[in-house]
């Protein structure tokens, strides 16, 4: 038979290549096109590089690439991702850096029994650049810890404690001196002082970012020392910002600083106030620590003090073991390396809170391992069946004194020191846990009074229109006050006779008056929203309230059950101001800039009880408020045409004029009786003065407001 030679199809005409083009393509054309044989290597394999060159050279191999291969410092990548702490850009660097140094100056006053008092100063030292200066009165810190503390990261006492406490990373305020480096060139400069009688210690320091290490400038490399006797002439020789004496009422004679420690970052950053500002976050932490005075001077010169209403500091948090629930199989096959029990009975009661030597015996019981093993020759395979058999036996929660809470009492002093209204109450959960980590929630909640729009003077309104960076007007109001809604900003707007879409920096000074005098006479209470205080171990959260279980478990809240308008996915609307605080012994934040706390099912069912307490106390209040209100309606109809009544009875039936003021008088009390609801009066408690089996509750606080003219 012939054989056919079969027609290849177009895809597989599209496949074959010409001859010549092919020989090109490998680089080994002879003259007459045909293309040399392969190089095959010894495994058969073909061998691109063999003669050492053409266009297909590798650009690289194991050894080169294995040459380039070094170690990264966590200072050189920090510095190359600064927004994951907080400094991505410009205006949050700022409050971040302020927030980092006042944070640790509270723990350090706490932790040495100190009552806090603390000094905040921004100085405007040039374009977009500022020097923050945070002093406190606290211990002090010793000559050798001061370059670790301040340059270097990942450094400090927090990290491997299981209590509750600001900081957590021990990173914060060395990435702030770090930015400062990176952005301005200038060292952070330290100075602490432990006692009048010892030496204070000034360093000026920056971070090698290569070795995550303190390079400190001044003093030939060793800092400076600061004699006792002549400190405050050291001050003036250095050019050192000391606060030495605490503020006093006139009259009376200052108290001297015995101890503290001041650290100064030069830094470039972006000042404004309103929304997401120093000055915000500074009341805030006032609200939530309120055992704390600050002082606070800006950039403008303008000085402020936010003081305490206690001097009670809150319990020593006491530190705790972890729980065996919170520990992943390869961190227990870890600690039963390092551990230097003898036996897997000591191991598990010496490791881990709430463990027993019963409830040891359970678990080795359920892993089928004795309880004389000796826990460093576990084996892989026996490690696995142990965090098994702990995952299956009950243990207690853990102890719950590593948490200290602010408390409903001084949740309601902190609101009424600094939010306005005339209903205050608040609520504090149970401790609960979460993978072994216990934790509590504690909301406040204020309602009515002024909005903040109503407190900023013309001064101050003045210059955040010269720093908004809003293109209108309506948009400058919604974005610079808490809880200004689109509905209170045209309200405003309207009553200033002024357009929604003018430009907020080019408003003269006779507009900007006209626009202050609507933002006090217009009553904002229907168009303002709610306005969500976020805290986690006391520490306000500012930033990414959208990503914050707080936050979503507010807005998953139903408000309309307790009296407010609410429309879908939104806040409720009304002068209402929550504050929400987690406590816990590690805050499960979303990043390394603790700006939102992760949504574990533990902690948000926390967060919707916590809120639906507070919401019913609000509910009852708003319930009893309007009643009130229409009973007052029903007696005044009622005390218009009695009158008439009366005189028509008298007019019918002949009376006398004696017998019908009687008859009035009659009609007048069974009017009042009938509308007594209208004449409830209510205590600072906000229970009944006259009647106390009807009350609120616990922890609520009532006072009246003045009226402000509606629109």
């Amino acid at each position: 038979m012939t054989a056919v030679k079969s027609r290849p199809s177009p895809a597989q005409k599209s496949l074959t290549f010409d001859p010549p083009r092919a020989a090109e393509a490998n680089g080994k054309a002879t003259a007459n096109g045909r293309a040399q044989p392969e190089n095959l290597n010894g495994n058969g394999a073909i061998d691109h590089h063999a003669d050492g060159g053409g266009k297909n050279r590798r650009r690289a191999t194991a050894e080169s690439m294995a040459t380039k291969q070094r170690d990264i410092s966590v200072s050189e990548f920090f510095a190359k991702n600064r927004h994951l702490l907080g400094f991505d850009n410009p205006r949050k660097a700022l409050l971040t850096t302020v927030k980092e140094a006042v944070d640790n100056s509270l723990d350090a006053c706490e932790e040495a029994g100190i009552v806090p008092e603390i000094w905040v100063v921004v100085e405007s030292t040039g374009n977009n650049r500022f020097k923050v200066s945070v002093q406190d009165n606290g211990p002090g810190i010793v000559k050798k810890q001061i370059p670790l503390i301040f340059g270097k990261l990942l450094y400090g006492s927090k990290f491997h404690r299981l209590r509750m406490s600001r900081g957590q990373q021990g990173i914060g305020i060395s990435a702030a001196g770090m930015y400062g480096m990176l952005t301005t060139g200038k060292p952070v400069k330290i100075i602490s002082k432990l006692s009048p009688k010892k030496p204070a210690h000034y360093f000026e320091l920056q971070i090698d970012t290569k070795h995550n290490q303190p390079e400190i400038v001044n003093g030939k490399g060793e800092g400076v020392d600061l004699s006792a006797k002549s400190f405050h002439d050291d001050l003036k020789k250095y050019e050192i910002d000391w606060e030495s004496h605490y503020r006093t009422d006139e009259g009376k004679e200052p108290q001297e600083v015995k101890s503290g420690t001041r650290v100064t970052i030069e830094l470039e950053g972006r000042f404004i106030r309103g929304r997401g500002s120093v000055d915000e976050y500074l009341e805030q932490t006032a609200i939530a620590n309120p055992h704390v005075t600050l002082h606070y001077r800006d950039p403008e010169g303008n000085e402020s003090s936010y003081q305490r209403s206690t001097t009670q500091l809150p319990p020593e948090p006491k530190e705790i073991k972890p729980h065996p629930y919170g520990v992943e199989l390869g961190r227990l096959v870890t600690m039963l390396k390092d551990t230097n029990a003898g036996t897997m009975s000591a191991f598990l009661t010496e490791s881990f809170s709430r463990v027993s030597s019963a409830v040891a015996r359970k678990i080795c019981e359920e892993a089928k391992i004795t309880t004389r093993s000796n826990p460093r020759r576990i084996g892989r395979q026996e490690a696995d069946s142990l965090y098994q058999a702990i995952q299956n036996t009950r243990i207690s929660s853990p102890a719950t004194d590593c948490l200290v809470p602010i408390g409903e009492q001084l949740i309601l002093k902190g609101l009424a020191h600094v939010v306005p209204g005339e209903f205050y109450c608040a609520a504090t959960r149970p401790p609960a846990v979460y993978r072994g980590n216990p934790f509590l929630i504690e909301v406040g909640l204020a309602y009515g009074g002024v909005s903040q729009a109503q407190k900023v003077s013309l001064e101050t309104l003045t210059e955040m229109l010269g720093e908004s960076d809003a293109r209108t007007l309506r948009q400058f109001l919604m974005n610079s006050f808490d809880g200004l809604g689109s509905e209170a900003a045209d309200k405003i707007l309207t009553e200033a006779e002024m357009g929604t879409r003018q430009s907020p920096g080019r408003l003269k000074k006779d507009e900007i008056a006209q626009l202050h005098a609507a933002m006090k006479n217009v009553n904002l209470s229907e168009g303002q929203s709610m306005q969500v205080f976020r805290y986690a171990n006391r520490v306000p959260l500012q930033f990414q309230p959208a990503a914050c279980a707080i936050t979503q478990s507010v807005l998953g809240n139903n408000w309309r059950s307790y009296g407010l308008s609410q429309s879908r996915g939104n806040l409720p609307q009304g002068p209402v101001t929550v504050m929400v605080h987690m406590a816990s012994v590690w805050v499960p934040f979303t990043s390394e800039s603790k700006e939102a706390i992760a949504g574990y099912p533990e902690i948000q069912k926390e967060l919707r009880l916590a809120l639906q307490a507070v919401g019913r106390k609000l509910g009852m209040y708003l319930n009893r408020r309007q009643k009130v209100k229409q009973e007052g309606e029903r007696r005044s109809v009622f005390l218009r045409y009695l009158g008439e009544v009366a005189g028509a009875v008298g007019v019918i039936q002949d009376l006398e004029d004696k017998k019908v003021e009687s008859l009035y008088e009659k009609l007048l009390h069974v009017a009042k009786r009938k509308t007594a609801e209208a004449d409830t009066k209510l205590d600072d408690r906000g229970k009944k003065i006259a009647e106390v089996d009807e009350e609120f509750g616990e922890n609520v606080l009532i006072v009246e407001q003045p009226e402000i003219k509606q629109i």
